[in-house]
């Protein structure tokens, strides 16, 4: 069965995200819900490893549900930072995975 995940730009939530990660640009992903700051949705989806990066975050808040991966998530960035987080690791290790596309249909959200 293919799940809809929703692509929202210019988000307030991602916009903290970045500035936590003192970076630019950033995609957020709550549920089944990707948030993006400094980029557009177009020019997001056009980069496949990192659609499929957040995608393997979608499939995560799956396969823990949304409190236990976010207390999951938060205790790992807190012992081993935010790069070496299983989580990060995982959804890296997905970058070229296309597989995870055919799970999921995507579309633009309002914001």
């Amino acid at each position: 069965m293919v799940k809809q995940v929703t692509i929202k730009e210019n988000s307030v939530l991602a916009r903290i995200g970045a500035r936590a990660l003192r970076t630019s640009n950033v995609a957020l992903v709550i549920r089944r819900t990707i948030y993006l700051h400094g980029t557009s949705s177009e020019s997001f989806m056009s980069n496949k490893k990192w659609l499929l990066h957040e995608l393997k975050h979608v499939e995560q808040y799956e396969r823990y549900g949304v409190v236990r991966f976010l207390l999951l998530y938060l205790m790992q960035t807190i012992g081993y930072g935010y790069y070496n987080n299983r989580f990060e690791a995982e959804a890296r290790n997905s970058e070229n995975d296309a597989y995870m596309l055919t799970k999921y249909s995507i579309k633009k959200g309002r914001n």
